[in-house]
C-alpha cells in the first residue's frame, strides 16, 4: 500500500479553510443577534436634489418633469449639427519642415498654435511668412487647411 500523499501544505490549507468558515459563521450569528436586539429593520438612505445622501425622503413636489423626447442618446448625425462657417484667419508660420511635410502656424489674434500639413497648403510656405488659413477639426485638435501666403 502506498504512503499517503497528504503534505504539510495541504494540512495547513485545510486548517485555514476551516478557520475562515468558523469566522464567517460567528459573523452571521452576530448579525442575527443584532437584528433581534434592534428590530427597526433595514435603514434607508435617500439622495437629495444635490446628490447628497440623506435619511429623509425627497419632496415629490420638487420633482422635475423630463420629456423622454428631449433626451439625446448618442452623437447627433453630421446633417443634424449646425454647419460652421469657415472663416479666413491670419497668422504667421512659426515652423515648417519641408522634408517631413508639416509645421505650425501662430494665429495673429489669439496667439494659438495650429498644426499644418503639406496636404493643406495651396502655395509653398516658409518660416516667418504671413498666411491666411481656415481651421478644420483633426484627430488631435484643430488643423490649419487651405493655407496661402498674403
Amino acid at each position: 500500500m502506498a504512503k499517503s500523499q497528504v503534505t504539510f501544505n495541504k494540512i495547513e490549507k485545510e486548517k485555514k479553510r476551516l478557520k475562515k468558515r468558523e469566522e464567517k459563521q460567528k459573523k452571521k450569528e452576530a448579525r442575527k443577534a443584532e437584528a433581534k436586539e434592534n428590530p427597526k429593520g433595514i435603514q434607508f438612505a435617500y439622495v437629495d436634489f444635490n446628490g447628497n445622501l440623506t435619511d429623509t425622503p425627497p419632496d415629490p413636489t420638487m420633482r422635475e418633469k423630463v420629456e423622454a423626447e428631449t433626451i439625446e442618446i448618442g452623437v447627433p448625425k453630421k446633417e443634424d449639427r449646425a454647419e460652421e462657417e469657415p472663416t479666413n484667419r491670419e497668422g504667421k508660420v512659426s515652423f515648417f519642415d519641408h522634408s517631413k511635410g508639416f509645421g505650425f502656424i501662430i494665429d495673429s489674434a489669439t496667439q494659438e498654435k495650429y498644426f499644418v500639413h503639406v496636404s493643406g497648403l495651396l502655395e509653398d510656405i516658409e518660416e516667418n511668412n504671413k498666411v491666411t488659413y481656415e481651421l478644420e477639426r483633426g484627430l488631435k485638435g484643430m488643423n490649419a487647411v487651405r493655407v496661402k501666403k498674403i
